[in-house]
């Protein structure tokens, strides 16, 4: 049972963990597609939010990591619970709005939604890219703590666009990453959850770390379990993960989920707080605040 102090402390992780992943997207999408040597000739160690790369963002843009895990949680929000529908309806109307990016595994069950109302894609063992992954985070928010009620809705949401064993792992493992950090556990049992994970698919087993960030989910979550666990930091966590280059954008969107999750807003640096798109800031801060009401934990009350 929560009390108050439980709610007060799971609603600043959440806003940590939605400013975060906020954050880490607009930090590592300057380094997407470099590899870690370059990024070191290029800038020593990457850690301030400067924009450019390959998609010339201004200074705290973010990617399609942060839209479309906003699009999940305006159709909460304005459904006023769960709709699927209403997801892959925010999807259709982000895609035509000419987003400033969007993966073709994505891309393809939008479109599938456009053309014939499609909300389940098929069964596909190639489509184990991070977008189902990337964009977990309202689902976490809205279900917590009830981990049968975050199972359905992770599969539920992924399944728009990549239907995988190894996608929905990510997807349910992350959630549940995320559910322990929102109410204060420690690494060391957050490292449990992982290794009950890397029991069922040894593929995301990251130590030794293979130095891998590429879209494939399973280099993502490597790569972000590595540096989260290593990290004493929000900073720290987030800035390990973005040098690696690849898919930095959302790397960097997923570690930072967690790590704003884990050290709560205070942990969050001002300089990188200050740099970001001021809209984009207040929204995620108010979607945080609304779907930690409407979930389990804020309906206790």
């Amino acid at each position: 049972m929560f009390n108050q102090y439980n709610l007060d402390e799971i609603i600043d992780r959440a806003r940590g963990a939605f400013i975060g992943m906020a954050i880490g997207d607009a930090l590592g999408a300057t380094v997407e597609f470099m590899t870690a040597p370059e990024i070191s000739a290029k800038y020593g160690t990457f850690r301030e939010i400067v924009g450019g790369g390959w998609l010339r963002l201004k200074p705290g843009q973010v990617t399609d990591d942060t839209e479309m895990a906003l699009c999940i949680a305006r159709a909460i929000v304005a459904n006023q619970g769960w709709s699927i529908e209403a997801i892959a309806r925010n999807f259709a109307t982000w895609l035509k709005s000419r987003s400033v990016d969007c993966g073709d595994t994505c891309r393809k069950g939008i479109r599938a939604f456009m053309l014939d109302g499609r909300l389940e894609s098929p069964p596909n063992e190639w489509d184990a890219g991070n977008g189902a992954a990337m964009r977990m985070l309202p689902v976490a928010l809205y279900s917590v703590p009830d981990e049968l009620m975050l199972k359905r809705y992770a599969v539920e949401q992924a399944h728009l666009t990549h239907n995988n064993p190894v996608s929905d792992a990510a997807c349910i493992c992350l959630g549940e990453l995320l559910h322990l950090t929102l109410c204060g556990a420690a690494k060391s049992r957050l490292l449990r959850q992982v290794e009950g994970l890397v029991a069922r698919f040894p593929a995301f087993a990251f130590a030794p770390y293979r130095g891998l960030a590429t879209a494939y989910v399973v280099d993502t979550m490597q790569t972000v379990f590595h540096w989260f666990f290593r990290g004493k930091s929000f900073e720290e966590c987030v800035v390990g993960t973005v040098n690696q280059g690849a898919d930095a954008d959302t790397t960097g969107a997923i570690c930072g989920m967690l790590a704003g999750a884990y050290y709560g807003m205070d942990s969050i640096p001002p300089r990188w707080l200050k740099k970001m798109d001021k809209k984009v800031m207040a929204e995620v801060d108010d979607m945080a605040r609304r779907l930690v009401a409407a979930s389990p934990a804020g309906r206790s009350f």
